[in-house]
Order: structure tokens, then C-alpha cells, then sequence
């Protein structure tokens, strides 16, 4: 399911020619412009933040060139936060870090981590500081920085299938059936024997496959292997609004 990406514009706001801000559904700013050459930072980047600490800029939504991405950003829209869409060449970390973003969701896409454009560093250098909340290849993002091993699925490619998935009932999957069943595309996953001791598995299939993760000393760094933002998974709206509490909490 591809959610629409074609909405009219409805307004301009400070931008140059090639930096056109589209207004495409409740509370999304996509930015187009010419792709630019990613720079690599090497340090944690600092964002400046509000006087009670809060991040104050929109929520970045990292496009790994997928269409579920604009399933997450509508599911964004219509929970009413303001966010913006860029593929994953865009933009460097450290512009990124420079909107002083309240999160970052990075999506799902084809391949695996290391064709994820800037989606590792964001979980690297930004992570430590700004929420991240990664969905299927995101999700395998957070495995590999920390030292996971990114395998094949052990039944093969899960492309349009259903699992019941089993979590802890915290953060993301607070309030959610237990278990509850969620829509999986993937061929990849972080293998089991080698999860880092810094991350806490959070949800898991019957058969034990790694379906969730959240790291144990940074809270706020999230991911899930299936996809909240399919249809199939029914509850999967409330999963993206609990990442939107954590937030505002």
C-alpha cells in the first residue's frame, strides 16, 4: 500500500526556487531539492534545545526510498505532528541535527543497513541525543550499529506475511494486545545469538525472531522489525502514537 505523494501545494514558505516546502497532509512538510553529496561526521553532533531541554524542531521522517514511508508520514499527519519527509541522500547529519528535530523515524527500505544512505550515522551520531524510532530497516540499523549481526530471515523472505508478535508492554508497544499480530516485509533481521548487550529485545515472534528492540542505557532509541504502518497491522497507529507521546512527554 502506497500512500499518495502528489498533493497540491498550498503554500511556499522562505524558500529558494529549488526549496519548495509541500504541504501534502496534516502536519507534513516534504522539502524538495537538488540531491547533494553526503558529508560524514565523525563526532556526536549536539542540537541546541529550549530552556525546559526540549527539542523544538519538526519530527524527520528519513526515506529509505520505500514506499511505506509515506504510510508513516500520513500515519504522522493524522496524529496531528508536524514532521518532514527526506530521501536518505538529501541531507548530511549534520544538517539534520541543525533543525533541532523533537525525533527521527527512519523507514523501512530495500537491501540492507549499509544502503541506507545516512540512516546509520543518524543512529550514531544523533541517537544518543535525539529520539530515533526505526521501522524494518531502521529497526536493522540500530541492530548492526551496536554490533549486531544483520541475517537472513530464517524462514526466508516475509514479504506480505503475518506474526503474532509477543513484547514487555513498554514504550512503543505499551497498551497493546500481547500478543498482537503485525504485518512483516523483510528478508533480514538481527540474529538473536549476536543482539549487543546494549540493546533489550522488546518483542519477538514464537519462534523467537527479534521483532523489536530499545537501547538500554539510551531509552529513546526504538526500532521494529514489521510495520506499524500497514493496514495488517491493525494497532500499528498506536504504536506510532506512543512514539509521538515519548515525545511530548
Amino acid at each position: 500500500m502506497r500512500a499518495a505523494d502528489g498533493a497540491s501545494t498550498s503554500g511556499r514558505i522562505g524558500c529558494s526556487p529549488s526549496q519548495t516546502l509541500l504541504l501534502a497532509v496534516p502536519g507534513h512538510i516534504r522539502l524538495r531539492h537538488r540531491r547533494r553529496r553526503n558529508v560524514l561526521g565523525i563526532q556526536p553532533l549536539r542540537c541546541s534545545a529550549s530552556a525546559n531541554g526540549k527539542l523544538q524542531g519538526p519530527v524527520v521522517l528519513v526515506d529509505n526510498y520505500d514506499s511505506f514511508t509515506y504510510n508513516l508520514s500520513q500515519y504522522l499527519g493524522d496524529l496531528g505532528c508536524q514532521h518532514i519527509v527526506f530521501k536518505n541522500d538529501e541531507k548530511t547529519v549534520k544538517e539534520i541535527a541543525s533543525m533541532n528535530p523533537r525525533g527521527i523515524l527512519v523507514s523501512p527500505g530495500p537491501g540492507r543497513p549499509e544502503d541506507s544512505g545516512i540512516s546509520l550515522q543518524i543512529v550514531q551520531e544523533l541517537g544518543p541525543r535525539i529520539p530515533v524510532f526505526g521501522v524494518c530497516m531502521g529497526h536493522q540499523c540500530i541492530g548492526q550499529i551496536f554490533g549486531g549481526r544483520i541475517i537472513r530471515a530464517p524462514k526466508g523472505v516475509m514479504h506480505g506475511k503475518t506474526s503474532l508478535v509477543y513484547h514487555n508492554n513498554t514504550s512503543l508497544l505499551r497498551g497493546l494486545d500481547n500478543p498482537f499480530e503485525a504485518a512483516r516485509y523483510h528478508s533480514l533481521v538481527i540474529e538473536k545469538e549476536s543482539c549487543p548487550d546494549d540493546l533489550e529485545v522488546t518483542a519477538w515472534t514464537e519462534d523467537g525472531i527479534i521483532m523489536g528492540v530499545q537501547h538500554k542505557q539510551h531509552a529513546h532509541i526504538q526500532g521494529v522489525q514489521f510495520h506499524p504502518e500497514s493496514v495488517i497491522t491493525y494497532q500499528g497507529k498506536t504504536i506510532v502514537q506512543n512514539f509521538i507521546d515519548a515525545l511530548d512527554g
